[in-house]
C-alpha cells in the first residue's frame, strides 16, 4: 500500500533535525508525532517555528522520545512503499531520526511523490487509452492535478501536508477515470 509521509524541522541547517512527522495510507489511515529532540538536537531555526508554529518548549511538553517514533515509523511502514514531496529534505530528517535511534538509514528508502501521481494515473489509464498515449495523458492530468493543488494553502504541519499529498494522489485518479469515460 502507498504511504505519504512528511516532516518538519528545526531549520534546514546542516544541524537541522526533525520535529513531526506524519503519514497517511492510501486508504486514509494516519499517524503523527511530535518528536522530543535527541540530547544533541539543539539546533533551533525561529523563522522555522513561525512557519510551522512548533516551538521547542511543545516538543519538550508534548513530544515523543525520538527513538520510540522511530521504531514506530519503521515498523508501521517498512512494508509499504513510502513517498514524499520532498525526498531529499524528508530523507535528510529520516536520515538524522533513524541514526539518532541506532537504526540503519537504509532500513527505508522515500519516493518521490511525484511518481506516485504518474503511477496513479497511468494504473488506470491503461485499461481504457492506447498504450502509445498513456505516459502524455498521465502527465498532463498529473499537471492539472498539481496546478490545482497550489491554489490550496500549504499546512505547514505533517499530517497536513502529507493528506495534501494523498488528496493529489486522489484526484489524479479521478481525472484519469474521468478521461476513461463512464
Amino acid at each position: 500500500m502507498r504511504v505519504f509521509l512528511d516532516f518538519e524541522a528545526s531549520s534546514l541547517n546542516d544541524d537541522g533535525y526533525p520535529i513531526e512527522v506524519g503519514w497517511v495510507f492510501e486508504d486514509g489511515r494516519s499517524e503523527s508525532y511530535l518528536i522530543k529532540p535527541a540530547p544533541n538536537w539543539v539546533d533551533w531555526d525561529p523563522g522555522a517555528e513561525a512557519l510551522h508554529g512548533i516551538s521547542r518548549a511543545m516538543l519538550t511538553a508534548e513530544g515523543v522520545s525520538h527513538d520510540v517514533v522511530a521504531h514506530r515509523l519503521l515498523d508501521r511502514l517498512s512494508d509499504h512503499v513510502v513517498y514524499a514531496s520532498a525526498p531529499s529534505w524528508d530523507g535528510k530528517w529520516l536520515s538524522v531520526l533513524f541514526r539518532a535511534a541506532g537504526i540503519p538509514r537504509h532500513a527505508m528508502r522515500l519516493k518521490d511523490t511525484d511518481e506516485a501521481y504518474v503511477e496513479a494515473a497511468v494504473e488506470v489509464l491503461s485499461a481504457n487509452v492506447p498504450l502509445a498515449e498513456v505516459s502524455t495523458i498521465a502527465r498532463e492530468i498529473v499537471g492539472h492535478a498539481l496546478e490545482a493543488a497550489e491554489q490550496r494553502p500549504v499546512g505547514h504541519r505533517a499530517l497536513a501536508d502529507a493528506e495534501q499529498a494523498r488528496q493529489i494522489w486522489l484526484e489524479v485518479r479521478r481525472l484519469a477515470q474521468r478521461r476513461c469515460g463512464p
